[in-house]
């Protein structure tokens, strides 16, 4: 969703006529009663003055394109479009048909084959917020093998909500591509119990620095974390690999 902003000037507020004269171009037949109409629906929600006066965002522009584009190109009507933004403001693209479930971006499905510290470093892992049949529809795995993976503490809730984010999509979608080799959930426990020791052993390199109320000693103790975290993953990989080098 893109609007015809001036460059620069993306954080300003614009009224509703503004806002029909940028849409007006590529929807004609938009009109002032169409933008309330979908402001009473819930599909956008622009801010209001102390006068009462509606002032939408560039953001609220884009949401506007999307859902004026989707009526016209798709006739999708108003619940399928609200699902759809709902998904994308939980960072998934929109279902690619209708009945389809809505997917993970592909930046988060690619993933590097040995992440670096920046990767370890950031932090939540991104915004993404999967419900569990969206995790189950673009991990491949199945609902049992998904209790499974919750049970072990392989996959885990975003805390205090009911969704899952990016890793535990990585790490659902990992262990179904282990699945079509015979490993079962439970095969996937001696993984997290290798992790565990590992993440034991870096917090307990990092503590010292981490205990301190300095904070540019805690900002080392980040910084460390994450290079630790990175080196530790590279170790991993290449102990596995010579391993199995060794075996042939």
């Amino acid at each position: 969703m893109t609007a015809a902003a001036p460059a620069g000037n993306r954080r300003g507020r614009m009224s509703i006529g503004e806002v029909l004269s940028q849409l007006r171009a590529d929807f004609p037949d938009a009109s002032i009663s169409k933008i309330r109409f979908l402001e009473a629906a819930g599909l956008i929600e622009p801010e209001r003055t102390s006068s009462g006066y509606r002032k939408f965002s560039y953001a609220d522009l884009d949401r506007l394109r999307y859902i004026l584009s989707q009526q016209r190109d798709h006739y999708y009507p108003l619940k399928v479009i609200r699902e759809h933004l709902d998904a994308m403001e939980r960072g998934l693209e929109p279902p690619a048909a209708a009945g389809e479930a809505p997917r993970a971006p592909r930046a988060i499905r690619a993933v590097a084959d040995v992440p670096d510290a920046a990767e370890f470093a950031a932090s939540p892992a991104s915004d993404l917020r999967m419900s569990r049949p969206e995790l189950i529809s673009n991990s491949g795995l199945t609902e049992d093998q998904l209790s499974q993976l919750i049970g072990f503490g392989l996959v885990k809730f975003r805390p205090g909500t009911e969704y899952f984010d990016a890793d535990a999509l990585v790490v659902a979608s990992t262990v179904a591509e282990m699945a079509s080799f015979g490993l079962e959930p439970r095969h996937i426990r001696a993984f997290k119990a290798a992790a565990d020791r590992e993440v034991g052993l870096i917090e307990q390199v990092v503590s010292p620095l981490a205990r301190q109320r300095d904070e540019r000693a805690q900002a080392k103790a980040v910084e460390m974390v994450a290079e630790l975290g990175a080196l530790s993953v590279r170790l991993h990989a290449a102990l596995v690999k010579t391993g199995l080098r060794s075996r042939r």
